[in-house]
């Protein structure tokens, strides 16, 4: 019988940033998909800035890029008529105007998943600790309080073996066999609204390359659809939504319907067009009532289904195991204890919940779920969501409050304001070398624990070198203004809301998990109790 730490399940982009991510924190793993190959349809394209950084930290940012398309290529949002016809409105996205640098230095990215799959795969693949078996599908499996023993079968012989892990992971999308097996409630709306999306070769650069879009809505009183760009070129994604109340069923859709629909969106009665497949789809909006059960954890699609306007469904997925992933390696190292594991739920499933309701808002203000309407468009904060893509703000054990008040913002879905809370995001704050180089504080982070301090916080730093040998967890520390990196502005502090004796200690996933605005009595003691709560440990530290 053969025995893994981790099983996951699914190898869509969830699974494998699950297997990459744990190898990477020295967890070996073994994750299976019944596919025998990546996707072949375009599915989700958008990869927001925060999940642009995770990419970054893993060293993945520049292949994702080289996969995906250049910013120029993506810059709009156009609404109108036909493609060839009236232009209605066009905006330009929060995440790619020249503000989103002000929040992050990683840009946003369109990559679609068949692209996208094939790299993370390749850079799965390349972690000596990570085992990846595609074509290979979950037949069963058990859990008590040592592990879960699984039933694996091999898609293409039906030979069948047995796996012990420690832990499982369900990255096994919309219709999770693993959810359904355990029997999850989910709470929200079920199947709002009906879809169907065609890939197509077509040249469309006629109507696009002065305007280029990452999506074309079509709005006219014969047809509602949306044109994805996937090479900006011959490569489309054509998406015909709320069927049923545009009197279509999924049944309708031959390839030759396809095609008159196609020609009817771009507004060109004889345009070439070749179909290459046609997937319907039920949008739903709905999140897993818990997301950890005993051994087993929900991530990505299982775990949350929610509609895809904003983008947020693989981004929230990638970034739900980045949240995972360094707790589960911590609690099979010994450094942590499983309490630790609970707060994956406690952190995750409200923000899940909250993405899921915006998204299902935005789809309302689009008219996915009624018939007709007076104007086309979208309401205000569509595609400008700075607060849900940066303004999370974890409450569990594994953040230590600091009594400070959270930063208040006018409208929590597009405004974010930069802070070093407990609980949120280590904000983008620019460093600079002695040599003159600048760095963001988001590539000091993201990896391991990192503390950084001020000009004057020797203390702190001396504490963090000592926690190594004291709790046998390694924190990375940083002054900035002593040592080898500076601000380079001025503002880092004010940012990260400390003083030159204050301290930030930050999570493996980037976010913040405690602070101390000024110096301690006691920094040693203070550092190993914060730590060891973050940890779910006991501690003896004052």
């Amino acid at each position: 019988m053969a025995e893994s730490p981790v099983l996951i399940v699914g190898g869509g982009p969830v699974g494998l940033m699950a297997s990459l991510l744990l190898s990477r924190l020295g967890i070996r793993s073994l994750l299976i998909e019944r596919h025998p190959g990546t996707a072949i349809h375009p599915k989700a394209r958008g990869i927001n800035a925060r999940t642009m950084e995770v990419f970054r930290q893993q060293d993945v940012e520049a292949a994702v890029r080289q996969a995906g398309l250049p910013p120029e290529r993506t810059g709009l949002i156009v609404w109108a008529r036909t493609l060839a016809g009236e232009e209605i409105e066009r905006r330009v996205p929060w995440g790619r105007s020249e503000r989103s640098a002000e929040v992050s230095p990683v840009r946003a990215c369109l990559c679609a998943q068949d692209y996208l799959e094939p790299v993370l795969r390749r850079c799965a693949e390349q972690q000596a600790l990570g085992t990846l078996r595609f074509g290979t599908e979950l037949a069963s499996f058990t859990q008590d309080g040592s592990g879960v023993t699984a039933t694996l079968v091999d898609v293409a012989s039906g030979a069948q073996e047995k796996v012990v892990a420690q832990y499982m992971i369900a990255a096994d999308g919309a219709q999770s066999r693993v959810r359904s097996a355990l029997g999850v409630r989910m709470d929200g709306e079920t199947d709002v609204y009906d879809s169907v999306n065609i890939l197509i070769n077509a040249d469309l650069r006629q109507w696009t390359e002065d305007r280029p879009a990452a999506l074309y809505f079509i709005e006219n009183d014969r047809l509602r659809a949306t044109f994805l760009t996937v090479n900006a070129a011959d490569r489309w994604g054509f998406l015909v939504n709320s069927l049923k109340s545009q009197g279509y069923s999924p049944e309708d859709f031959t390839p030759q319907r396809a095609v008159d629909l196609v020609r009817l969106g771009v507004g060109i009665p004889d345009l070439p067009v070749k179909v290459l497949g046609i997937a319907p789809w039920v949008a739903s909006a709905h999140v897993a009532e818990r997301y950890r059960h005993d051994r087993i954890f929900l991530a990505g699609d299982a775990a949350h289904e929610m509609p895809p306007t904003g983008g947020f469904g693989m981004n929230t997925g990638i970034q739900d195991v980045h949240n995972l992933c360094w707790k589960l390696a911590l609690v099979l190292c010994g450094q942590a204890t499983p309490a630790l594991l609970e707060t994956y739920h406690d952190e995750r499933q409200p923000l899940g919940k909250a993405i899921t309701e915006q998204s299902l808002a935005n789809a309302i203000s689009m008219g996915r779920l009624q018939k007709t309407r007076e104007t086309a468009g979208a309401r205000p904060e569509y595609l400008n969501e700075q607060g849900m893509i940066f303004g999370a703000n974890y409450v569990s054990t594994a953040v230590v409050p600091d009594g400070s008040a959270a930063p208040v913002v006018v409208n929590p879905v597009t405004d974010y304001a930069p802070s070093a809370r407990p609980g949120g995001r280590a904000p983008h704050a620019w460093l600079q070398r002695k040599d003159g180089t600048r760095v963001s504080s988001i590539d000091l982070v993201g990896k391991g624990f990192v503390l950084l301090a001020g000009a004057r916080g020797a203390a702190w730093i001396d504490a963090a070198r000592g926690l190594g040998a004291s709790t046998g967890v390694a924190v990375t520390p940083i002054a900035v203004g002593a040592g080898e990196l500076d601000s380079a502005d001025g503002r880092w502090r004010e940012t990260y809301g400390i003083d030159e004796t204050g301290a930030v200690l930050v999570r493996p996933d980037g976010y913040v998990g405690w602070r101390s605005a000024s110096a301690a009595a006691d920094p040693a003691g203070t550092l190993t109790s914060a730590l060891s709560a973050i940890l779910s440990r006991p501690s003896s530290g004052a």
